[in-house]
């Protein structure tokens, strides 16, 4: 994975989108569906009708990137809803690309603050 730059908003399309879009159709989904400024510096990740692949789109600032996955097996964990957005930490999105259920992770342990 390539590292994230700090601070940066991750948001998943909820629902399906047509994998056969590129640069511009993504770019045009995210302003039209989303209704989120492209060029903001976020990134919109995007999951096909499958559930086996999915996009990410990043303005990196001179231009965009287009980041892709497939999985081998098994599909992407997506929310129920079926338009809007989610936003991810860059933890969740980690876990994500890597099909775990980032929804229902654990702690281990149950922090304390030390009085």
């Amino acid at each position: 994975m390539i590292a994230l730059p700090a601070g940066v908003n991750v948001w998943l399309a909820a629902g399906a989108t047509d994998m056969r879009k590129g640069f511009d159709g993504l770019a045009a989904l995210v302003q039209t569906h989303l209704a989120e400024d492209p060029f903001g510096g976020q990134l919109f990740v995007f999951r096909g009708r499958a559930g086996d692949r999915v996009k990410i789109l990043w303005w990196s600032g001179d231009g965009f990137c287009l980041f892709a996955k497939r999985l081998e097996r098994g599909r992407f964990v997506w929310p129920q809803a079926t338009h809007g957005t989610v936003e991810l930490s860059a933890a969740q999105l980690s876990m994500l690309l890597e099909g775990i259920d980032w929804r229902r992770v654990e702690r281990t342990y149950d922090p304390h603050v030390a009085v």
